[in-house]
């Protein structure tokens, strides 16, 4: 599935699309080459889950935490872009800080990927002369949560 985005205003109503139907399990895998959009839809969702205020990149300490209240569930924003080796998720403790929490991961590539999971919500997000285009190929556990038309 292809959607335009051609500016912030869409980009946040995908971003409240998702986190509506967003689960403690999911993971949210956003590929896309360095200023495609990636952190600000990670922002947007996480700021459509409750979260008020700033959300930095976790481009340096790889792992940023949202913990409820006032966020709607346990997310972990992560940006695996300096990884050099998938082997390297593992010392960070990744599956620590995943349970019962939903992963926004960027880069997700560079952990070893997680499409092959079936709450995986893969977006590769694109630059377009006018705004963004978002494919989404949705795992089995998102197609009857949210509409993509």
């Amino acid at each position: 599935m292809k959607i335009h985005l051609p500016d912030l205003a869409a980009t946040t109503a995908l971003a409240a699309r998702i986190a509506a139907a967003l689960q403690p399990g999911d993971v949210v895998a956003l590929s896309g080459g360095l200023g495609a959009g990636k952190t600000t839809l990670a922002r947007a969702i996480i700021g459509a889950l409750g979260h008020e205020g700033e959300v930095p990149s976790p481009s340096f300490a790889i792992i940023e935490v949202y913990d409820p209240p006032p966020i709607r569930l346990r997310v972990v924003h992560a940006d695996f872009y300096r990884l050099e080796d998938p082997e390297e998720v593992a010392e960070l403790g990744l599956d620590d800080y995943r349970a019962d929490a939903a992963l926004i991961a960027e880069w997700p590539e560079h952990a070893g990927g997680f499409a092959s999971e079936a709450a995986c919500l893969s977006i590769r997000m694109e630059i377009l002369d006018n705004g963004r285009l978002a494919i989404v190929e949705p795992g089995p556990d998102w197609l009857e949560r949210i509409s993509w038309t």
